[in-house]
């Protein structure tokens, strides 16, 4: 965070007590804030509770604490002090910069982010039965594998069933010769329905998540709740999160207001200034996590722990856009913090679509 953007994160705090009616003083035009003197506290401080407790006819130290609950929490501060008669003193949060870097990192690796070579060097022979499930789960942990860095031979007991072809499953699933141990069998417990009666009554991508989203021995629930357009439906709601953000990033561009690095204020893309802190840490840490969750699910050969993931970070994501628009919204103007949350609503929409790829599922930008 750097002093313009504490600066501007102070007056977006009066601004909030003055609309609230719990502080009655005009707003400055800006709040200056200063490295803290030697022995004092904090990496800054600002006395900007003492230049408004005149007007507000309170004391400064009464103005100071109105501030302080406004301020604390919010990204990029990791603590609020008062000294002396009525200054605030400020200690920044040192996970501000890994979080600028976390949405940089998601943005410019695309939807490979969380690709690793965590199975490099290494080869694998997944075996399966002549049925959907077994075939759609072994054609998932086959991409969650190479996605890894190992090279891939997937193999079926009897002659494929044609219409796995559209599921996304290629009629050759041979790959690179297979390791000297023997294969590793994949078998869920079966769909209970034939791939060309699925297909017809739900489509290629809710029958793959259908197929997916369960653990292995657990029964796929594979009913028409998978077509509602409702949050209850989980594969809608990660679509949805998906399309919504593309929707932001249109209006964005429309307003002028993209998600890129705004060199001019030295803002970059994680810095979420005038943004609650729960919703924007919420989200940033499950797209951390990401990378790990590709490299368990590959591991364990369990697509339905991406599924689950990508879940939540669907419903985070949308928490975070409720909590702050990251569009300008009445006749707020385009800002860095609008820039910021942009960035952030990008790099979630990033994650879910490559995350529905590995599942073999589309991520339309529209719904």
């Amino acid at each position: 965070m750097t002093p313009a953007d504490l600066s501007a994160t102070v007056l977006h705090a009066v601004r909030s007590a003055v609309d609230e009616h719990v502080l009655r003083a005009p707003v400055p035009a800006r709040v200056r804030v200063e490295r803290t003197r030697p022995g004092g506290r904090g990496d800054y401080a600002s006395a900007v509770a003492l230049q408004l407790a005149g007007p507000a006819a309170l004391t400064a130290r009464e103005v100071a604490e109105i501030l302080r609950e406004r301020v604390a929490g919010a990204p990029g501060i990791g603590r609020v002090e008062i000294t002396g008669p009525g200054f605030l003193n400020f200690t920044l949060d040192a996970t501000a910069d890994a979080h600028r870097s976390l949405v940089d990192r998601v943005r410019e690796q695309g939807p490979r982010y969380g690709y690793g070579d965590a199975l490099a060097g290494t080869s694998s022979h997944f075996s399966h039965p002549r049925e959907v499930r077994a075939a759609v789960t072994a054609d998932a942990v086959g991409r969650l594998v190479r996605a890894q860095g190992a090279l891939v031979r997937i193999s079926c007991d009897e002659e494929p069933d044609p219409d796995w072809v559209r599921l996304g499953i290629a009629a050759d699933t041979e790959g690179p010769p297979s390791p000297a141990s023997a294969p590793t069998r994949i078998r869920p417990v079966p769909a209970g329905a034939p791939a060309g009666e699925l297909l017809d009554r739900l489509g290629p991508d809710a029958t793959r998540w259908g197929l997916l989203r369960p653990a292995g021995h657990d029964r796929a629930p594979l009913g028409d709740e998978l077509l509602l357009q409702a949050e209850g439906n989980a594969l809608f709601l990660v679509r949805y999160a998906h399309a919504r953000v593309h929707a932001l990033t249109r209006g964005a561009a429309l307003l002028g207001c993209t998600g890129a690095r705004d060199e001019a204020a030295g803002d970059t893309a994680g810095t979420l200034r005038d943004t609650p802190g729960a919703p924007a840490h919420a989200l940033l840490d499950l797209l951390a996590d990401h990378p790990a969750v590709l490299a368990a699910a590959a591991r364990h050969g369990a697509p339905d722990r991406l599924a689950r993931h990508l879940e939540a970070v669907a419903h985070a994501f949308l928490d975070f856009h409720d909590a702050a628009s990251p569009l300008p919204v009445g006749d707020e103007k385009p800002s860095a913090a609008h820039r910021s949350r942009l960035a952030l609503a990008e790099a979630a929409g990033t994650v879910l679509a490559g995350g529905l790829s590995l599942l073999g599922i589309s991520a339309p930008t529209y719904l």
